[in-house]
């Protein structure tokens, strides 16, 4: 759907929930005009939700705010990050990748990134105890998707021997503010090689070079579910929770009685976190038994 120039997406039947296409890596220079826009022509969506980009981390809207988070790594100087920021595990780790043959760099984004990313995609259907939901997907397809943004993104490959085993998606956000990782994914037959740790280390040399002064790992906390070994990846390499507002504008009568309701929320943010990891334990293992396929890989 578009509104005002901009793609929207919406989730929900009972409450049409809308927020921007590549929400959390793509940011309104005029939130006002947007949604006075919205309120006169989108009567397709109840309520509009947005997220407010770093450096501001206190409200300056004048809308209905909930606390979202960040995982965010404040970034200087690559010097800084490297000799501060991380432990000696993770400066190890860095290590290893290139005494292992990890080459990284920028990469233009053009046909050949994406059939690696492509190959990428369909090393295995399960990743991460669930379907990968990019697993099966055509170059075609890959190059469309892995295309928004283009204009204002970074694309950083790990080569091992030439062949592209690793790669970031950065989407920098045009007031400076922040860089967010739309994604980040490495083969896992080469998960030994630590070419993960080196895209990262990459990404901060690359904020750095151009004045960025965030760098963002998606969210630290999902919903109900607080710590797991993402979590401990994203620690590790100097991110921190860092909470921001997400707004939300009532466009109807409907968005706004599901706004006092707290009907606009998912279901699995209702959920108990203990309930969840034991949900999350056995779709693991279901997973697990019908596929030969069963890293768990990041």
């Amino acid at each position: 759907m578009i509104i005002a120039s901009r793609e929207i997406t919406i989730r929900g039947r009972l409450v049409r929930v809308g927020a921007p296409a590549g929400d959390r890596f793509d940011y309104f220079e005029d939130p006002a005009a947007f949604i006075s826009e919205a309120q006169a022509t989108a009567s397709r969506v109840d309520l509009f939700t947005f997220v407010q980009p770093l450096p501001h981390t206190e409200p300056t809207y004048p809308y209905a705010t909930e606390v979202d988070n960040f995982a965010a790594l404040p970034v200087s100087t690559f010097d800084d990050w490297w000799k501060k920021q991380i432990d000696n595990k993770t400066r190890n780790m860095v290590r290893k990748a290139e005494k292992q043959g990890v080459v990284v760099t920028e990469v233009p984004f053009d046909y050949a990134l994406a059939a690696g990313i492509c190959d990428i995609y369909n090393e295995t259907p399960i990743r991460q105890g669930k379907p990968f939901w990019h697993y099966g997907k055509n170059v075609e397809t890959v190059a469309r998707e892995n295309g928004t943004f283009v204009e204002h993104s970074v694309f950083i490959g790990a080569f091992v021997d030439r062949k592209l085993v690793g790669f970031v998606k950065m989407v920098l956000d045009r007031r400076g503010g922040q860089a967010g990782m739309m994604q980040i994914l490495s083969m896992l037959k080469h998960r030994d090689k630590a070419p993960t740790n080196a895209l990262i280390a990459q990404a901060v040399r690359s904020c750095a070079n151009r004045n960025i002064p965030n760098l963002v790992y998606a969210q630290f906390a999902y919903g109900n579910k607080q710590h797991d070994s993402l979590v401990t990846f994203k620690q590790s390499n100097g991110f921190k929770r860092v909470d921001v507002p997400r707004y939300y504008v009532p466009l109807t009568a409907r968005g706004r009685l599901a706004l006092t309701l707290g009907l606009h929320r998912q279901m699995a943010d209702r959920i108990p976190e203990g309930l969840l990891a034991r949900l999350r334990q056995a779709r693991s293992f279901w997973y697990a038994q019908r596929s030969p396929v069963t890293h768990a890989g990041r």
